[in-house]
Order: structure tokens, then sequence, then C-alpha cells
């Protein structure tokens, strides 16, 4: 019954009318939910798949729920896994294979996409499908891991953030993930890639978890695999997965660099001799490359990580190797352009990179600087639009913050510097400014201002260059030819390429006369250049000149804004003047407005890179609108003020001058204070460190003190009983003179040992006189500060502890006294054994043994002397040492005298301190008088200034605090 059902599913002819689809897969959905055999319901799922992609929203509708169930009961089975896993993959998924009909429009394809998210919204209603779905890619069979794979990258792309919000939640579910790069079986690892493309499309915790389960590692490895640049599609996955991992995420970047794996990116840029037939993969591949240094030192990041990265890239080779790519002959326009700009970035704003690419020459004959040769690019016409943007972005970022740069670009204009028989830059952007070609002169005018850009000795330099304009005539400087060329501009033909050319030269004018006064002087000298921009801004022109006329009222507002007055005829109030009458001032700022309300100022103002649509868009500099937005506000608020208004703000501003290089000098004196108690505290806690040294060493004598007196008292008991027995009989004689013999022994080696520890403990004596000494210059140091009593605590302990010392070695000294005395004792008493008569029945024999220990008495008597000596010399010794401390006692009361007196000044110096700050607050609320005075005459004082005042303020006063704290604790 079961195979003729599927006969008539199958493709069988059984009589009757056809079933339709929708009822054909209301049977197979049956047969799925009732069947008891496993081939049964496998011969089920088996029809779905095979229906899916034809009648897609009906398997979707019917059979989800029931192929969601065999996912979860029937996971002993790979097959039928496998077919209900390609069947989901098949609803879910957008990508149609099949080819659709010419009559089909875009809203049908519409209509599939819809249909594919309704399906993964359906399926991921319940997240344990996913889980469900993590879990089954553990499975190593093919049939299963490459469609599970396949469904849930299908579901990512449809519905990202959701997908990727369980997958982080669960278990090892990223890790799962992972292991996929390492499947032997290349269509399941490239398909890895891909899922994992999808899953760490922005979401940050997600890429540090993909980056800490190795992936850097894995991804290079299969880059070198498959043959770096020269390998095929899955390089270019690789790449990808790579630059999602580390754009806008700066603890990855940080990881890639501290891992060493921009060291790894340098091969990659390897390029022979012959550059020709480069396949388009490769140089697909070399592109990612190349943006993948470019994530790395992006201008959006982190100046810091940014510096670091440049500096890796430069100390590994990384840096020469891209130069290399960008002077070899024959590689693609493309790749050319994108490795100009890698360089860029790889340059801005790093010294030792910009000094580096300041070296480098391209292979011509004779040798001529890379920027040289870039430069010429970059103003010829015939070149790539996109070429000379990323050129002009190169000379850009090798003179940001690059001072020692923007002075070698410019001395190449000066008269003392030019050479007739090379090619300098200055001569290129020279040529540039005033070429035919209208991007040559915008590109031209943005280069050299960036020469320029925060950089007053170079903007006084470049008025002393001189242009030759014609034969017969005199040269006129470099300033009055550009204010020319800009009046003049209605000699160009093409109106756009008009506006371009003075919209160039205007932003030139703008970045060289701003913050330099001397410039403005040299500006408003030439007597047609004021008429020539009231004129341009009071017209009423087109729309296509508004930006010209926001322009010149920005730089006419420069001349107000910057003019030491020097010019009789152009002060100051005579120019806001001119303004009112001519022009307005509403008018003047109306007109002032039009820059930033531009379309384009927007768009140059979001990142360095110049990157326009077409050469008409080219207007706006990145750098020119940071200079417009510091620079609008204040002009506007300088031609509305009065001529009293700003003799007030100049007095104000001197007052506050004079009072801020008051309270500046102050701060230094506090500061200065501040640096020498920290050093007096260090030193005292120096003494304090030495005191505990010394009061360890003195319980070190202590303990050997007691062991001395123990081995004396045993000692002095051997003795005792020794001399009990030598009055016990007088046949023993000769025994116990022997024992007494060994008793002298032992006494005399602990003499000994009792001399060395003498010895010791004055070597020990002097070191504490010496240490004493140490104390008594630290103490005259400790004794200015306030922490003086703390130091007269330390010298009194330091006393006490002598006294000790000297009290023990006068026990010391006793103890050894009494040895001797008891020494004495002994020889007399062996004396009197050896001098007693012997017996009448004494034999010769004995008359020897006697003459023997008479013989020895007289050693031990000279011994005995010997030791006397020696005991008289330690005595002496110890007179001397007694002589020393008394010394040393002398001299603590004198330092105890002359610490009184320091006390005394440092207490005179805390009142100097204290009017000092009493000084400083009178300082400090003048200048809250002076500055409320501001606002009542209209002045905005800056918020952020005030603020940093009060906190410099309450943090010397806390300071003080401090102190006094410290001082009363102490």
């Amino acid at each position: 019954m079961t195979m003729n059902f599927f006969r008539g599913v199958m493709g069988g002819q059984p009589a009757g009318p056809q079933p339709t689809g929708a009822e054909t897969i209301h049977k197979l959905c049956d047969r799925v939910a009732s069947s008891t055999l496993l081939e049964d319901r496998r011969d089920a799922v088996r029809a779905l798949k095979s229906l899916s992609k034809k009648y897609r929203l009906e398997v979707g509708t019917q059979a989800m729920d029931h192929l969601v169930h065999i996912l979860q009961t029937d996971r002993s089975d790979s097959e039928i896994l496998g077919y209900a896993l390609d069947t989901l993959y098949n609803i879910i998924c957008n990508d149609e294979e099949e080819e659709q009909d010419e009559s089909e429009d875009e809203n049908a394809q519409k209509q599939e996409e819809d249909l594919g998210v309704l399906f993964t919204d359906k399926f991921l209603g319940d997240s344990e499908n996913v889980t469900l779905l993590l879990t089954l890619l553990e499975e190593f069979d093919f049939h299963v891991r490459w469609p599970g794979v396949k469904l849930l990258t299908a579901l990512l792309k449809n519905q990202c953030n959701q997908v990727q919000g369980v997958i982080l939640v669960s278990p090892m579910g990223v890790s799962r993930l992972m292991d996929l790069l390492a499947d032997s079986r290349e269509v399941i690892r490239n398909d890895g890639l891909l899922l994992l493309q999808q899953l760490t499309k922005g979401n940050a915790a997600i890429q540090k978890i993909v980056a800490f389960e190795n992936a850097f590692e894995r991804l290079l490895d299969i880059i070198t695999e498959e043959g770096s640049s020269d390998g095929g599609i899955v390089v270019e996955d690789c790449l990808l997965l790579l630059v999602n991992l580390l754009r806008n995420n700066s603890s990855n970047q940080n990881f890639f660099k501290e891992g060493s794996y921009i060291q790894r990116m340098k091969p990659w840029f390897e390029v022979g001799d012959d550059n020709s037939g480069w396949s388009a993969q490769k140089v697909t591949n070399l592109h990612l490359m190349l943006q993948l240094v470019r994530v790395m030192v992006s201008p959006v990041n982190s100046p810091g990580a940014t510096s670091s990265c440049q500096k890796s890239m430069y100390q590994c080779g990384l840096l020469q190797q891209l130069c290399t790519i960008l002077m070899a002959t024959g590689v693609p326009a493309d790749i050319l352009t994108e490795t100009i700009n890698t360089v860029s970035e790889v340059i801005r704003g790093s010294q030792i990179n910009q000094d580096y690419f300041a070296s480098v020459n391209a292979p011509s004959n004779p040798p001529r600087p890379a920027i040289v040769v870039l430069l010429m690019s970059m103003v010829n016409e015939r070149q790539p639009f996109v070429l000379r943007c990323a050129v002009l972005y190169c000379f850009q970022c090798f003179l940001y913050k690059n001072q020692k740069g923007q002075g070698e670009i410019v001395a190449t204009l000066l008269p003392s510097t030019i050479d007739a028989n090379s090619i300098s830059a200055g001569q290129l952007l020279c040529g540039g400014l005033f070429s035919a070609d209208s991007l040559s002169n915008w590109c031209a005018a943005v280069a050299l201002a960036h020469a320029l850009q925060d950089n007053l000795t170079q903007k006084e330099q470049l008025l002393r260059v001189q242009l030759a304009t014609s034969l017969g005539k005199p040269p006129v400087s470099l300033l009055q030819q550009c204010t020319n060329i800009l009046s003049q501009g209605d000699k160009i033909d093409r109106r756009g390429s008009k506006v371009q050319t003075r919209v160039g030269l205007l932003m030139l004018l703008c970045t060289w006369i701003s913050n330099c006064p001397i410039a403005v002087t040299h500006f408003l000298h030439n007597q047609e250049n004021v008429p020539f921009l009231t004129g341009q801004i009071s017209e009423n022109l087109g729309e296509d000149e508004r930006l010209v006329q926001g322009l010149c009222a920005l730089l006419l507002g420069i001349c107000i804004y910057y003019n030491d007055n020097s010019l009789e005829n152009y002060t100051k109030e005579k120019l806001k003047q001119l303004i009112e009458k001519r022009i307005g001032k509403e008018n003047f700022v109306e007109k002032l407005g039009f820059v930033t309300k531009h379309e384009l100022y927007s768009r140059a103002a979001q990142k360095p890179q110049p990157v326009f649509p077409s050469p008409e868009q080219m207007l706006f500099d990145h750098e020119f609108t940071k200079l417009v937005k510091e620079l609008e506000g204040v002009i506007t608020k300088a031609v509305h003020k009065t001529s009293e208004e700003e003799k007030k703000e100049e007095e104000v501003k001197k007052t506050l001058e004079q009072h801020d290089s008051i309270v500046i000098q102050y701060k230094d004196l506090i500061r200065d204070q501040d640096t020498q108690i920290q050093e007096l505290r260090e030193q005292v806690s120096t003494l304090s460190l030495n005191s505990e040294q010394m009061h360890n060493q003195i319980t070190q004598q202590q303990s050997q003190i007691q062991q001395h007196k123990d081995q004396y008292n045993i000692l002095k008991l051997k003795l005792g009983k020794d001399s009990q027995g030598l009055s016990s009989s007088q046949g023993e004689g000769a025994h116990v003179n022997g024992l007494h013999s060994e008793e002298l022994s032992q006494l005399r080696e602990e003499v000994e040992e009792l001399r060395r520890q003498h010895t010791l403990q004055h070597t020990q004596l002097s070191d504490k006189d010496s240490l004493i000494n140490t104390l008594r210059c630290g103490a005259a140091a400790a004794a200015q500060t306030t922490e003086g009593g703390a130091g007269g605590s330390d010298n009194t302990e330091l006393l006490r502890e002598v006294e000790s010392l000297r009290s023990r070695v006068q026990a010391q000294c006793a103890e050894i006294s009494q040895l001797q005395t008891e020494r004495q004792e002994l020889i007399r008493r062996a004396e009197a054994v050896s001098s007693a008569p012997a017996s009448s029945s004494e034999s010769s024999a004995d008359t020897v043994k006697l003459s023997e220990l008479e013989s020895r008495l007289a050693a031990q008597t000279t011994e005995t002397e010997r030791l006397k000596e020696e005991c008289r010399g330690l005595r002496e010794g110890h007179a001397g040492l007694e002589q020393q401390l008394a010394s040393a006692q002398s001299t603590v009361a004198i330092e105890q005298t002359e610490k009184t007196k320091l006390q005394q000044e440092v207490q005179e110096s805390k009142k100097e301190q204290d009017d000092l700050l009493m000084l400083l607050a009178d300082q400090d609320q003048k200048i809250l008088n002076l500055k409320q005075r501001l606002r009542d005459l209209g002045e905005t004082i800056d918020e952020d200034e005030d603020e940093l005042d009060t906190r410099d303020q309450f943090g010397e006063d806390d300071d003080d605090d401090d102190e006094e704290d410290e001082e009363n604790n102490d």
C-alpha cells in the first residue's frame, strides 16, 4: 500500500483525476506525522524535498513543523536528517536556482525574498530550533553537517540579529561553528567560512569570541595553504572574514597585533618584476589584503592603537613592501590606487613612517623621490580620477602632523633652494596651481594648504616665494598671484571649472592667512583685494556662485579677526565699517553661512580621505571643514562687536593675562613645595626602615648573649664537679690532673669563643656608630619639614638602643672577669695538687708521672698569662667604645638643639605659605569679578576654562589640607 502511494506521488499514472501540488504535500505531511516505520517517513521527507523548490509556499506552510519534529526525534538516521535539512534550506533560502521567465518583474523577486523572511521568522519562533541546529552540526556525517551549515547560513542572511542573539547565549555555540574550519572536507570548511562571515557581521561580542577561538591563526594558515594572493575564492572568503573580525573592533585589533599576525601579512605583498597578466581573482585577493591593512591603521581607530600598528608595520618591513608595489611597473591601476591609499594611512601621523616614505625613490634614471613621482600623476589630467584622489590623500597623510615634511615641501619653493636641473614638489604644485585644468588647480591648492596646516613658520616662509609671470615684468609673490587668478576667474571658459578653481584658491588663502597676522597684512597691502572681496559678497549671483560668496566672506572675516591693525587703512574697525556700509552685517553673516549649508560640506567633514563620485563634486577638503567650524562663530562675533567693546575686551584680556601669570607663578611655587615635602617624606620612610633593621640586629645580639650565658653556666657546673674530685684522694692525683687538663682546654676554647664574640660586638658597635651618623644627617633634613617630631622620636629611640648595647657589653666584660677569676682558682688548685708530698711507698714510676704533670702545669700557666693579656686588651677596647658612645650622646644632644631651631623655621615657612594662599584666593576672586564683568558686557566665557580653574584651586586647597592633617597626626 505504501509503495502504491508513492508511485502515485512520484510519477505513476493512477486512475482518476491527478491531485494538486497542495494536496500531494498535505498527504506527504500526514505520512510523515503518522507513519510508524522509519522507511515510510524517510520516503515522505525525500518527496517533500523534491517538491520544496517548485511548491515552496505550500511545503513551508504545511511541512515545517513536521520537519522540525523529524530533526528532534529521528536523530539516529542521518539520511532522513539530511533530507529534512535540505527541505528546510530550500524553503528558507532566497537564492533562486531556477531560471525565471522574462515576464517576471522585480515585484515577484521581492515576494520571494519576503517569503524567505516569513519562513525564517516561523522557524525562529522557537529559539530551541537554532539550538537544535547547532547540536546537529556536531554530527560528522556529511549528509547532516553540510545541509545544516547551509541552513544556518540562510537563517543568518534573513534574520541576522535574532540568530546571533540565540547563538551568543547558547553554550559553546560559537565554538561548535569554529570547529567547521578544522573539517577535512573542503566543501564544509568553505561553507563554514561563509557561515562565519554572516555570523560576525556587526556583532562585536561574537567577533571577540571568534577571535579568541584562535580564528586568526586558522584563517592565516588557510590563506597560506591556498597560495596567498594567488589562491582562489577560499582566500577571498578568509580575507572577508578577517575584515569582519577587525573592522571597528579595537579589542580584536590589539589581539591581532599582540599575536604578531601583522608580520605574517608581509609575504602577501611580494611581487615580482613581471606583473602583467594578473587574474581577476588575484586582483580581488590583493585588494582585500590591502583593505585588511587599512582596517588596522584606519583614522577612525583610536590614535594609540593606530600608532602601535603603524610602528609594527614599519618594523616588520610591511611598509617597505607596500612602497615596492607602489614603485613597481605593470601593477593594475585599481591595485595601485588602493596601495597608495594603504600607504597613506600607514604613514599618517607617524613621524618615523613619514620619514621613511620621504626617503623612497622611484626606480628611474636619474632616481626621483616617490613624492615627486606621485605629484606628477596628481597634476596630470590624463590620469584616472580615482588615482589622482589617492595621490592627494597620500600627500595629505604625509604632511599630517609632520612639520619637518611641511618645511621640506615649502623649502622647494624658496629662491635659495630651487634647482633648475630637477623637478621638485614645489614646482609641480605651482604648475598644477596655475594650469588650465581646474581639477589640477583644486588638488594643488589643497596640497599646498596642507603644507601650511597649523604651521606658522611655513606660512611666513611662503610669503617669500616670488613667481616670474612673463618676460620683462617684475616677479610677483605667490600670494598676489593667487589673488590675481581669483579676480580673473571669468577668463576660464567652463563655469563648473571656474567654481572649482576659485574654491580651491579661496581654501588655500583662508588656510594661509588664518592665525598669521603677517600674512593678513601682506594680503591687505594689495589695494585691490578688499574691494574684490566686498564686491563678490555683495553681488546677487546664482546658486553655483553662492559657495564662492561664502568663502569670500570667510576670507574677509579672517582678515578682521587676525588683524593686528598695522595698516592704517585696513584696521579692524575700518573693515567692519566697510562691511556695514557695502554689504550689511546681517547679509555678511548670511553669506558666511552658505559654506556650512552646502550639501558637499557635510560629506567632506565625515572622513579625511577625499572620495568623490565625480570630479565636479570635488569642492571641500576635510581639514578645511575643521577650520570653517572653528572660525565661523568667532568671525560672526568679531563683526558684530563695537570699538568700545573691543577696547574693553582688550583691557580685560590684558588684566586676565597679568593675573594668570601671577597665579601660574604661585602654582609653580606650591608645586615645588609639594615636591620637596614628598622627597622629605621618602627620607623619613628610609630612616624608619633603617631603625627597624637596627632593632632586629639588637634582638639577634640578645639571643647570642643568652646562649653565651647558658654555655658559661654549664662550664661552671663542670668546674665545680672537677674540684670535688681533686679533694677526694691523693692517689687519684694523676687522673684528676688529666681531667683538669681537659677542662683547661675547654676553658681555653670558651675564652677564645668569648673573644671572637667580643670582637664581633665591637664591629657591630662600629656599624651602629656609622648608622648614627647617617641618621644624624637624615634628621637634619627631616627637621626642615612638618615631620620634625617623628625624626626626634626616632633619635631618642636610637639613644635608648645604644645605651642598652653598652650595658650588655659591660655585662659581658663582667662575665669574662668572673671567668678569669675562676680560672685562676683552678690553676691554684692544680698547683696544690702538684706540690703535695708523695707517699713513702711511691715508686720511681710515680716520680716520672709527677714530673710530667709539673711540666704540663707550667704550660698551662703560660697559656693563662697569655689569656690575661688578651683580656686586658679587650678591656682597653671596651673603654674606647665607651668613649665613642659618650661622644655619640653629645652629638645627639647637639642635633636635638638644631632640630628645635629647624622646627621653628618650618613654622615660619608655614605662615609664609598661608599668606601666599590668602593672596592667591584674593587673585582668584578678582578674576571671578572680572569674568562677571565680561558676562555683563555680553562676552561669552568658556565654561570649561572656569571649571578647570576652579578645579585647580580646589585641588590646591585639598593638598594643603592634607598636609596640615598629616602634620597634626605626626
